[in-house]
């Protein structure tokens, strides 16, 4: 068998991503857990940016965010009147203009 063009330094890998086989049994095993660290670390990168453009809304027409608000104040409304700081009149009227 011949060498190839690049000689020792150029085959060592044999194709592989991470060369740590002068390590001895240790080399591999730091290698696939490198490579897991890798793929765990683009996959949370990847999530983040998901949840992040999420909850800026970018793209979106922003009405899930106006539904939590009106849903938000119509609970604070509901402590209002069980309080008993407005009457049921007043509890009424506000309640209709959220709606």
């Amino acid at each position: 068998m011949g060498h190839s063009f690049w000689g020792r330094w150029g085959g060592c890998c044999g194709g592989r991503l991470w060369n740590l086989t002068g390590m001895g049994f240790l080399g591999p095993l730091l290698g696939l857990l490198f490579s897991i660290l890798l793929i765990i670390g683009i996959a949370w990168l990847v999530i983040w940016l998901i949840r992040r453009t999420a909850d800026t809304g970018a793209g979106g027409s922003g009405s899930s965010g106006t539904s939590s608000k009106l849903t938000a104040a119509q609970e604070i409304l509901k402590q209002r009147y069980a309080r008993g700081e407005i009457s049921r009149e007043e509890y009424r009227e506000i309640l209709g203009d959220l709606k």
